[in-house]
């Protein structure tokens, strides 16, 4: 039996703000999940809270980068600090963010420890950089980029360790067909699944392979990061930027499940929920059950 540990990682320094003035709504989702009984129903042990820097881009800029990037930089080690003890104990951390920038921390604090590999649920391949976009700013848009050391430097190489991920081993399951960082994905090696090719290949099957490949001799074990927004909008709504043609849940559930099941996979984070946008919390629900499922809860 695996031991769950759970920690909560509400920061959402990596989006743009959904409106002039407010805040992302993404660090309420662990207390969502928590009100859910994730931790109950996983039977898990109580990891704590690792507080978020204060949300404020000041007078940030575009052109100036990634904002609140001290505050993500330190956040980002005082979550591997976290994840350290756990993950070297054999422990199975779930991070519940949070916004998709919390998964820096989990590629940092493996990184201290040998060579892992990732595999991302997402909708999209947060890959924008300044090789790619005129745009960068958003961290939560750009953590596989910056994990991959495609970043500045207060970002992507903490403790000297960039890149925290090399591109072989990350993939990538859940893009939307016609992604435009599919050809660019390509050419580094990092596979990437997009939902049509899921359907068409087989989502457990597909899953399988590509767990086989992160189970190889190269790799100490492997990390699952899952953004909410993979879902399609129909019964995931509460998400910062919903894309149509999404998963749906009979097909994220077993998906997830085959490669969080390997005993290779050391952790798993949960990102980019919206408790604000989720009034009846339905979605919470569902991510909720989707979550436990996998796990192997109740």
């Amino acid at each position: 039996m695996r031991n769950i540990v759970v920690l909560d990682a509400p920061s959402n320094l990596g989006l743009r703000p959904p409106a002039p003035g407010a805040v992302p709504g993404c660090h309420k989702l662990a207390g969502a999940l928590r009100d859910n009984g994730i931790v109950r129903r996983l039977g898990a042990r109580e990891g704590g809270v690792v507080v978020a820097p204060r949300y404020d881009r000041g007078d940030w800029q575009e052109g100036d980068g990634v904002f609140n990037a001290a505050a993500l930089a330190a956040y980002t080690r005082k979550l591997a600090d976290r994840l350290g003890p756990h993950l070297a104990a054999g422990d199975f951390p779930l991070v519940l963010g949070g916004d998709c920038s919390i998964q820096l921390g989990a590629s940092l604090a493996l990184k201290r420890l040998g060579r892992y590999g990732l595999a991302a649920v997402d909708a999209s391949a947060d890959f924008r950089h300044t090789g790619n976009s005129a745009h960068v700013g958003a961290a939560a848009g750009e953590e596989l980029a910056i994990a991959t050391g495609r970043g500045q430097d207060d970002l992507a190489d903490l403790d000297g360790l960039r890149p925290y991920l090399r591109d072989e081993d990350v993939r990538l399951f859940g893009l939307r067909d016609g992604d435009e960082d599919l050809p660019e994905l390509a050419g580094l090696k990092t596979p990437a699944v997009t939902v049509g090719q899921l359907r068409e290949w087989g989502v457990a099957d597909t899953a399988r392979g590509a767990v086989l490949s992160l189970e190889s001799s190269a790799l100490d074990g492997y990390w699952v990061h899952l953004d909410a927004d993979v879902l399609d909008p129909s019964v995931m709504p509460a998400v910062d930027s919903p894309d149509p043609d999404g998963l749906l849940p009979g097909e994220l559930g077993p998906l997830l499940g085959e490669l969080v099941r390997s005993e290779r996979c050391v952790g798993l984070n949960v990102t980019i929920y919206d408790p604000d946008l989720d009034p009846d919390g339905t979605a919470g629900a569902l991510l909720t059950d989707l979550v436990v499922a996998a796990l192997g809860g109740r």
